[in-house]
């Protein structure tokens, strides 16, 4: 099974790519990689973070896709109602815009450093945008 890191600060997650459930997602997802970008607050959608991407398409469509991410589930949404982004739950979350619920592609989820999840995910929502370096490993 593939796994990637999740770096911020002081902060670190493992979490497994889910290349069975979403084959081509994580194909798309893998081409992004290394990422080094900033997670923020969600504004619709719960307890999230997100790295919004705009006016980028992938050419994906839905796979593997939900609502209702868990704690430390992960989406890439491919865009089309609203913009592309990456969404992380850390607790309670709707996956929404201002445009209603939207359904993201569930492809990865952290299987490592899970306790910890909830207490970035406030972080993020308190202190502003973070740093993240996303990596194979």
């Amino acid at each position: 099974m593939k796994q990637v890191e999740i770096i911020s600060g002081d902060y670190r997650f493992v979490a497994n790519l889910l290349t069975e459930e979403a084959p081509k997602t994580c194909e798309v997802f893998e081409k992004m990689l290394p990422l080094k970008s900033e997670f923020i607050h969600v504004r619709w959608s719960g307890e999230g973070i997100w790295i919004p991407y705009g006016d980028t398409r992938t050419g994906l469509d839905y796979e593997n896709h939900t609502s209702h991410p868990a704690k430390g589930e992960m989406l890439l949404y491919p865009g089309g109602i609203s913009e592309m982004e990456i969404i992380m739950s850390y607790g309670r979350c709707c996956f929404a815009s201002q445009y209603g619920q939207l359904a993201g592609n569930h492809f990865l989820t952290i299987v490592e450093g899970l306790d910890k999840v909830y207490e970035f995910g406030r972080k993020v929502l308190y202190e502003g945008a973070q740093p993240i370096e996303i990596k194979l490993i």
